[in-house]
């Protein structure tokens, strides 16, 4: 075993997400009971070695043990501990804001009204076109550090704004810059198919084809997953289809934004096609789940999402209980319909909204969220082997922390040992 360097000591309560197995870590959990499991230890600390791995988790004075004379040695005091949240769904890399929107909104005027009369994404897509690399740095470094604050240590970046092959690279290529120099986990996605420009209505079929081609392109400069918006009034099941298997050729792995505003079958279209999660979901239907909980997919609820456009939100019990299927949660941040970097309110939200168990949000922020990217066997589970991760809290416990909302609780955030915020 490599000597300790850190020593993360005198947790009150810690929450590692682990069952104890390393096979059974690498993957979701899935139904009600399963994410009730938050692999709970109470007077714990947790040994990090130099190369800011977890070298063991056990009960304080063992741990102790273990430490020598140069272990730098962290005293939490009691505090609640849990690994370092993923945020699986983010658009995090964009230009401009939307909040002349809001007076529309409040006229009557739905999130697809809006897109139609050409706001919507694509204002924001006229806004990214228009600003350059440095100045979509800065905004999107900005909403990082406001993330970390609230315990964020991965992130999914889509791009989705450009619509255009070069705009499109801009994006990824700031994501990049990003994963470059700043400490989280970064997963990219391509999102070309996320809206149809006006002016490309009448030559629909060249555009889905130039989507097509952009898809090979991004993919080698970074893009891991590809997205399409299936919608009413955007993409159909069948352009996704088309869309989604021209880029499982290519080589890489899928998601979808299904069902949000009607039910298209973009559930059932996920859990055709393998997609490693489906995003949203508000209206999709019971047979639509069902086979997405047989085919392996990750439900993405986003309850930032619906509470801004004021939707009846995903149903997420029903996911739970009796499709049984893995649900996590993320953000969806984006300059529209969910202008927020505060996770700590979309796990709020899930509590209150989504009808969640603290337990369930917690495993739903942590466990099934890296498995919506991928990364379930290296990120969201504190054990001997992985990342250190972590999350320290100034509260007494984690329904403090999900009820004593808007605020954030992190007192510090960790990642692969090394102090990155607090």
């Amino acid at each position: 075993m490599k000597r300790i360097a850190t020593l993360i000591d005198n947790i009150g309560l810690l929450w590692t997400m682990s069952t104890g197995s390393e096979q059974q870590d690498a993957a979701a959990f899935a139904g009600r009971e399963a994410m009730r499991q938050v692999g709970a230890l109470e007077n714990a600390a947790i040994a990090v070695d130099g190369d800011g791995y977890i070298a063991a988790i056990g009960k304080t004075r063992e741990i102790r043990a273990m430490a020598d004379a140069d272990t730098h040695t962290v005293d939490v005091q009691g505090a609640f501990v849990c690994p370092g949240f993923v945020d699986p769904h983010t658009h995090l890399v964009h230009g401009g804001s939307r909040e002349k929107e809001l007076p529309l909104r409040l006229a009557g005027a739905g999130y697809l009204d809006i897109l139609r009369a050409g706001g919507g994404i694509m204002k924001t897509v006229h806004d990214t076109r228009a600003s350059d690399h440095a100045t979509l740095l800065a905004k999107a470094s900005a909403s990082l550090r406001r993330m970390q604050s609230f315990g964020v240590t991965a992130v999914e970046a889509k791009t989705g704004y450009g619509l255009e092959l070069e705009a499109e690279r801009k994006q990824l290529a700031v994501a990049n810059s990003l994963a470059r120099t700043l400490p989280f986990t970064f997963v990219q996605t391509a999102l070309p198919a996320h809206a149809i420009p006006s002016a490309r209505l009448a030559d629909r079929d060249q555009f889905i084809e130039e989507i097509v081609h952009m898809l090979p392109v991004l993919h080698s400069e970074g893009a891991e997953f590809a997205d399409v918006f299936v919608e009413e009034g955007v993409f159909t099941t069948a352009e996704g289809r088309y869309i989604l298997q021209a880029a499982k050729r290519t080589g890489m792995k899928l998601k979808l934004h299904a069902d949000e505003m009607a039910s298209c079958g973009g559930a059932e279209l996920a859990a055709e096609l393998g997609a490693v999660s489906a995003d949203h979901l508000l209206t999709a239907s019971d047979e639509g789940l069902w086979k997405m909980a047989q085919a392996g997919v990750v439900a993405v609820c986003l309850p930032g999402t619906s509470f801004y456009l004021q939707k009846r939100p995903a149903r997420a019990r029903f996911m739970m209980d009796e499709a049984g299927l893995a649900v996590a949660v993320a953000s969806d941040y984006n300059p529209g319909s969910s202008p927020s970097e505060n996770f700590g309110l979309t796990m709020t939200l899930a509590l209150l909204t989504l009808g969640m168990s603290p337990e369930e949000v917690f495993v739903a922020a942590t466990r099934n969220a890296a498995a919506a990217i991928d990364r379930a066997g290296e990120l969201g589970v504190l054990r001997a082997g992985r990342r250190a991760d972590l999350v320290i809290f100034d509260a007494p416990s984690p329904a403090y922390v999900l009820t004593h909302y808007g605020v954030s609780h992190v007192r510090s955030v960790y990642v692969k040992g090394q102090r990155v915020y607090g």
